[in-house]
């Protein structure tokens, strides 16, 4: 009898277990969706669209690279911290990157190192770059995001929320309008 008690206990705790993660994942993305810093990161023409991709958006930003100090010795997939300001058009820009959580600016990523050039130039891999969207429009709207990307009269951004860190890609917007909402008309 005991041990029948016993076994039930550690089962009610793995399935709470099991429960809690998850929950704790969507409840952190809820969030920082709701009271984190938005900013728009401008985005860029990619390749031609890829069948095997499916259900996403592939997004490829402009304002990914950095110029650094030559004394740090940077590497390929390191974390780092990036820290972003607007420029003077109201769009993400990163103004500085570390191995350390920035001590006096909330308005940070943590992200990695993609690529460095001759440690002097450092490209970031943003880990917002896929809008998920309803399989129905998502074909539909990786067409019309990479028509409306190659256009240069047309501002294709990402609407993104950052909170002690942390990222959430909220939208991604194509002069002020959702790409759901072009995606659901056409």
């Amino acid at each position: 009898m005991k041990n029948k008690k016993i076994t039930l206990l550690i089962f009610i705790l793995v399935v709470i277990a099991q429960l809690y993660v998850p929950l704790q994942m969507m409840f952190n993305q809820e969030d920082i969706m709701k009271t984190g810093t938005e900013f728009k990161f401008q985005t860029a023409p990619i390749d031609p669209y890829d069948p095997f991709r499916g259900k996403y958006i592939t997004l490829f930003f402009k304002e990914r690279e950095i110029t650094v100090q030559n004394n740090i010795k940077w590497s390929n997939g390191e974390t780092v911290f990036a820290t972003l300001t607007i420029d003077k058009n109201g769009f993400a820009k990163i103004s500085s990157i570390s191995k350390m959580k920035p001590k006096n600016s909330e308005s940070y990523i943590k992200t990695k190192i993609s690529l460095g050039y001759l440690d002097s130039k450092i490209i970031i891999d943003f880990p917002f770059n896929r809008y998920y969207m309803n399989e129905d429009i998502a074909q539909k709207a990786e067409k019309i995001y990479q028509g409306f990307s190659i256009k240069k009269k047309n501002e294709t951004y990402a609407l993104v929320a950052v909170k002690n860190g942390e990222a959430v890609l909220k939208d991604v917007r194509i002069n002020d309008v959702s790409i759901k909402d072009l995606a659901s008309k056409k």
